[in-house]
């Protein structure tokens, strides 16, 4: 058979015709399907949100059958506990059925942020760093020292506050800032058998600074480091010997509670460095004035 018999072979057109028929009946019912399955045009505004609670907005998402997520939250103070602050999509926008609609509230605890360390900070570095945490400067509290517009310490509601403390966003701490060493002077106060953040307690309380900090080679750990205690310290409290306010006092630190019994020649071998701390006479020195006058005195050898 030829191939002109064959195009014009009228069964061959039929069956091309009726395939094609029932090729354009199934893509007609599949868009139709979908059409109606999707609810191809179909869409209601979103309700505005904001101000409700999640209990309160529940409602609202099965009236309109939404879907509803939590993505995020806020903390602020002007507005109320546990509303919704912002969504997406936006009120009034057009949405199909089963939608999900993503929600920010406003957080019902404060949000917690840690206090930075801001000791040895230059004053304009500590106001940097508490921005940078969310934390504002409270009072400025300016005392005697040889560092002008260094931070010395740091309070919260007029107690020191270590770092890591978790206090509100938006907290102010209070800071004491070095203003130079004062013409006035205080007596050297005896910081022996203290641990360190009581020995600062004093000094701030005198006005004076802790230098130095030196620990013995017994302590390890930050256990250690907790229990140690102040065996030594440079200028020594001399009976009646002063210091002017803002000055430092350097401390030695260890556990061993021998130390302050045994002499401290023992202990040279304990510091990776050798440093002469005289005689551990404490014994009071006796002598004779030119008058004939009992005169009583600290052997000074022992104070170096």
């Amino acid at each position: 058979m030829s191939l002109l018999k064959i195009i014009a072979n009228k069964t061959l057109w039929k069956h091309i015709g009726i395939i094609a028929a029932l090729a354009a009946i199934i893509i007609a019912s599949i868009f139709l399907f979908l059409r109606i399955y999707t609810l191809h045009g179909k869409t209601d505004p979103v309700p505005d949100f904001r101000g409700l609670t999640e209990q309160q907005l529940q409602h609202l998402i099965k009236e309109n059958d939404l879907r509803y997520t939590i993505i995020d939250s806020i903390y602020a103070d002007d507005i109320p506990r546990g509303v919704v602050v912002d969504q997406v999509p936006d009120a009034n926008q057009h949405v199909k059925k089963n939608r999900n609609i993503f929600f920010t509230i406003n957080a019902w605890a404060e949000e917690q942020v840690a206090v930075p360390q801001m000791t040895d900070f230059s004053l304009r570095e500590a106001r940097v760093t508490l921005e940078s945490y969310g934390l504002n400067v409270g009072e400025l509290i300016y005392i005697p020292s040889e560092y002008t517009n260094l931070v010395l310490g740091q309070h919260y509601q007029g107690k020191t506050v270590q770092p890591g403390t978790l206090v509100p966003r938006g907290t102010s701490i209070d800071l004491l800032v070095g203003r130079g060493l004062s013409e006035e002077s205080t007596i050297v106060p005896d910081m022996t058998g203290m641990k360190l953040d009581q020995a600062r307690e004093v000094a701030q309380d005198l006005y004076l600074n802790i230098g130095a900090i030196i620990y013995a080679d017994t302590v390890q750990t930050q256990a250690d480091t907790t229990d140690a205690f102040i065996w030594r310290q440079n200028p020594s409290p001399v009976q009646g010997e002063t210091i002017q306010l803002g000055a430092s006092i350097d401390v030695w630190l260890t556990t061993d509670e021998d130390i302050l019994k045994d002499d401290k020649d023992e202990y040279e071998d304990l510091f990776d460095f050798d440093f002469d701390y005289g005689d551990e006479d404490d014994s009071e020195t006796e002598s004779q004035d030119h008058n004939g006058e009992d005169d009583y005195h600290y052997d000074e050898d022992e104070f170096m």
